[in-house]
């Protein structure tokens, strides 16, 4: 079984490591722990340095616990939510399990949600953590 975890760093992201931990324990899961950022000139070094630190942060945490992980930064000019998608159809996983912050109606129609766009696009099941 396949487990990818969408990690942006927040405390939903950490919640569904968490999430992600068990079910790759009980499942006998490699996880993949991801992390996308648009990328381009204009984004400072230190985001991508800051991204790649969190990622080792996640791999850290679940290799202490035994669990086969992989960490992936994805710079591919996509948004978050296509990339994600395109990266779990890309690598057959079989769950995500992604955070989710709670935002206004207009806070979602103005910024849009990529938790939103991978639980409506996503071809295999995914587990929404808040």
């Amino acid at each position: 079984m396949e487990i990818m975890v969408c990690y942006d760093q927040s405390d939903a992201a950490k919640e569904a490591l968490k999430v992600a931990e068990k079910h790759a324990e009980a499942f006998g899961a490699k996880v993949y722990v991801v992390t996308s950022m648009i990328g381009g000139r204009e984004v400072p070094r230190d985001e991508f340095a800051n991204a790649e630190r969190e990622l080792k942060y996640a791999e850290n945490v679940l290799k202490e616990d035994k669990i086969t992980c992989e960490t992936k930064l994805l710079v591919r000019g996509l948004s978050p939510g296509e990339d994600l998608t395109l990266f779990a159809n890309e690598n057959n996983i079989d769950e995500i399990i992604i955070g989710i912050k709670k935002k206004s109606k207009v806070g979602k129609l103005l910024l849009g949600s990529t938790a939103q766009y991978v639980i409506m696009k996503a071809e295999c099941p995914v587990v929404a953590v808040k």
